[in-house]
């Protein structure tokens, strides 16, 4: 068996989990998930923990096995507790500032990349040099902070850029042109 997949889930007091068929409904007091799963998955459910089960051994179940299990428990911990992304900006003259629920970024560039969240993500701007994207469904946050990331990326000579929170970048030295001194 799938060394993920035959984890049980443990459900936090306030939150329900329901299967209908292949799509299973997560609610809790962060607000409500709901995703369509493989037909062929069983979930048995307590009132303290959900366990995710295969049909059989062939190879894709077994990879299906572990996936549903992990996203299963992302929806869980999302509706209960929520992701959050914080990024940091690293460079003179870089900046983000808040305009409505948009997020203008300042990166070097010859205008400014304005970055909209998706339904269900809110970013946020704690100082010019820090952004919080945070919401319940998991897969949503971490999209959206790849986006801002992918602005502008760290770069490797001086570590400017945007770049996730303890985010290590490993900094090269610049190589020095050596002259031929054949005398």
């Amino acid at each position: 068996m799938s060394r993920i997949g035959k984890k049980p889930i443990s459900i936090p007091q306030g939150v329900e989990v329901t299967v209908n068929k292949n799509q299973v409904t997560v609610k809790g007091p962060k607000g409500t998930l709901t995703q369509s799963f493989n037909a062929h998955m069983s979930y048995d459910i307590t009132p303290t923990e959900v366990t995710v089960k295969r049909p059989d051994d062939t190879k894709v179940m077994k990879m299906m096995h572990g996936t549903t299990r992990a996203l299963l428990h992302n929806m869980i911990k999302g509706v209960s507790e929520g992701f959050e992304k914080v990024l940091e900006i690293q460079g003179i003259g870089y900046k983000a500032e808040m305009k409505g629920k948009d997020i203008v970024l300042h990166l070097g560039h010859s205008h400014p990349d304005i970055v909209s969240p998706v339904e269900g993500v809110t970013i946020s701007c704690a100082s010019p040099t820090e952004i919080h994207v945070s919401g319940i469904d998991a897969q949503k946050v971490g999209q959206i902070a790849a986006v801002i990331r992918a602005i502008r990326k760290p770069e490797p000579y001086h570590g400017k850029g945007v770049r996730y929170r303890n985010e290590r970048v490993v900094l090269r030295v610049p190589s020095s042109k050596k002259k031929d001194s054949k005398k």
